[in-house]
């Protein structure tokens, strides 16, 4: 295992600092999404794809934030010149530097991570209630290549989404010390971060206890118009583009530096700024895109519509609740 690791590092190691991390990190969410692929289709069952999208995403953000230790380690002559993790809490509160990560790339991480958790524990409950069978799958299931091809477009979904984490997390500590340790886009960015994943934790601990009423008949209801569901159809969607574009805004505060441009290896002039700003934006980008015009709103509306469209109740509740964007 040691001499595949080393082989695996060495065949890796790029000079661009960039992707170093980002292939690695790419091929893992790939593998992963495979391993998980297998055993899937061939039972037929769609039970753990969310769960090993959230694993995913976890192993992919652990792998970027340890990868230059690694390397050093491995890099090293003797055990005893090999040097030390550094500390995940020592570096909450450092700029970076030799044993220590920027507090940015700790705790963009450890955001990914909450968040991968929470929504992957939520969803994995949520389809187990459902005798493991989830509606979207039900065209597919059946067709190995298809089936497959979803675990191919969920670790495409992983990469896109993780790349400013990735980007980051590329830059060494050293040159991150140089930055401020609190900027503008760091309280932005966290603070969007903060609001969207509350909003997205209140909105389905909602509907989950409306579901929960609803089953023991305290409430006769179709469809959820209380809570954050009367400011928006869709308050946890939003509440999801919401968090990752402060990840992206907090990435890209970092990234359009001088330090963040030559530490991923860019030139630092214009073409590199809108490559940094790309690669930060395509996060929140891709994720609204899914949720608005892909696998998220328009699945939920249409199926909505089928089955309430003809109804006075259902219609004034879309007239008078925004889609996405809550209402003041």
């Amino acid at each position: 295992m040691s001499s595949l690791v080393h082989t695996l590092l060495n065949i890796t190691a790029y000079r661009n600092p960039f992707l170093r991390t980002l292939v690695p990190s790419i091929g893992l969410a790939f593998g992963i999404q495979a391993a998980a692929a297998i055993p899937s289709i061939l039972l037929q069952t769609e039970r753990f794809y969310d769960l090993s999208g959230s694993l995913t995403y976890i192993s992919c953000t652990a792998l970027s934030l340890y990868l230059p230790t690694l390397r050093a380690r491995y890099a090293a002559l003797t055990a005893a010149t090999a040097p030390a993790y550094p500390s995940l809490l020592a570096s909450l509160t450092s700029k970076g530097g030799l044993n220590a990560w920027n507090w940015r790339q700790v705790v963009l991480s450890a955001a990914v991570t909450f968040w991968a958790v929470r929504l992957g524990s939520f969803l994995f409950g949520r389809i187990t209630a459902d005798d493991g069978k989830d509606s979207r799958f039900d065209n597919i299931r059946g067709s190995p290549p298809k089936f497959f091809g979803a675990f191919v477009a969920q670790a495409t979904w992983v990469s896109l989404c993780l790349m400013p984490v990735l980007a980051l997390n590329s830059i060494p500590a050293t040159a991150l010390a140089a930055l401020p340790f609190f900027t503008i886009t760091d309280i932005i960015g966290v603070s969007l971060y903060i609001g969207g994943i509350v909003f997205e934790a209140t909105a389905d601990r909602q509907k989950t206890q409306w579901l929960k009423e609803k089953k023991e008949k305290k409430h006769s209801e179709d469809f959820l118009t209380r809570g954050l569901w009367s400011k928006s159809r869709h308050p946890n969607y939003f509440g999801e583009s919401t968090l990752w574009t402060g990840i992206a805004t907090t990435a890209a505060g970092v990234m359009l530096t001088s330090v963040g441009q030559a530490g991923m290896g860019f030139s630092g002039g214009l073409a590199g700024k809108v490559g940094a700003l790309a690669m930060a934006g395509v996060s929140p980008a891709f994720v609204t895109f899914l949720l608005l015009k892909v696998s998220g709103i328009p699945l939920s509306e249409n199926k909505y519509d089928k089955r309430y469209g003809d109804r006075k109740d259902y219609q004034e509740w879309k007239k008078n609740t925004p889609m996405f964007i809550p209402k003041l």
